[in-house]
């Protein structure tokens, strides 16, 4: 297997689980050194209080081919995430990839209440972890990225930019972080594009995470039987596949064709070729927008 990103020093910030995970990994299969970090390692669990680490992830990096170094980074912590980036400035003198995909707030969501009915305190929350962690660590990571033409900055949300401005995202608070980062690829493509810096906004589609698992009862080795919970599910994806979006972009010459850009792993797959573990290229925000919200009745058949 042919190794693109042999020399490639990345960057992805919340790589403790999900899509983060992932991504950190296949970009570690395609020869990259990884910066895996996150609040939950095996000196301590963050407020999620679930048992995946940094650690592993940078085990399953280095597993896939990569090289995979885990730092416990708290990225709402300005002197948390200036000391991660001059530590990668001391270890590996560059920075070519950044991958903004810190999150952690599903738990504080209240779906489907107005914002009258919303906890302030966790709404606000929610922002802050959505949205300050990516402005705090690009103010720091920008500038080492920028030292060398040719860096990518990956913003992970969940809705392209097209389908967001059309559909209210069951939360204000939900719906104003995700809005939020598809802008801030827009913001950082400005800002990069005269160093030879390209980014994007990526959104996988209905990604089978740790936890979106054990909410359908299922494993990755059944995870079909979820649809009997829901049968939309069949269009979900693993987080291999962004994983694997975010890799082909890495390994892409021409990637600056996508730059301020808002695209789903799924319409990625179509140009790039890559499949997600199955072999199978599923599009989720096309089925979502053509089978989900037009009521019409689960069928997956030309969407996977």
């Amino acid at each position: 297997m042919t190794k693109p990103l042999i020399g490639t020093v990345a960057l992805v910030a919340g790589a403790t689980r999900g899509a983060g995970r992932q991504i950190a990994v296949q970009l570690g299969a395609a020869g990259a050194t990884v910066y895996a970090t996150g609040r939950s390692s095996r000196a301590g669990r963050s407020e999620l209080d679930r048992p995946e680490t940094i650690e592993e992830t940078a085990e399953l990096v280095t597993a896939a081919g990569g090289t995979g170094i885990p730092v416990r980074v708290d990225h709402l912590v300005p002197d948390e995430v200036r000391d991660l980036v001059a530590r990668i400035d001391a270890e590996q003198g560059r920075l070519d990839v950044l991958v903004n995909d810190v999150w952690g707030a599903d738990p504080l969501i209240t779906w489907e209440k107005p914002v009258w009915e919303q906890p302030l305190d966790a709404g606000f929350r929610t922002l802050r972890l959505a949205v300050d962690t990516h402005v705090i660590t690009s103010h720091f990571a920008l500038p080492l990225l920028i030292r060398r033409p040719g860096g990518l900055v990956v913003e992970i949300g969940d809705g392209t930019k097209a389908y967001n401005d059309e559909n209210y995202r069951l939360s204000v608070f939900y719906d104003l972080a995700k809005t939020s980062v598809n802008r801030l690829a827009f913001s950082w493509a400005h800002e990069v594009r005269p160093h030879g810096g390209t980014a994007v906004a990526l959104t996988p589609g209905w990604i089978r995470s740790e936890a979106m698992l054990e909410h359908f009862g299922v494993t990755e080795a059944n995870w079909r039987d979820g649809a009997a919970k829901d049968p939309h599910f069949l269009i979900s994806e693993t987080p291999a596949f962004v994983g694997r979006a975010v890799a082909a972009l890495a390994a892409d010459p021409d990637r600056a064709r996508w730059s301020g850009r808002s695209v789903s792993a799924g319409e990625l797959a179509q140009v790039y070729g890559f499949t997600d573990v199955d072999g199978s290229q599923p599009d989720a925000f096309r089925y979502i927008s053509e089978v989900v919200d037009a009521g019409r009745p689960a069928d997956v058949t030309g969407y996977r």
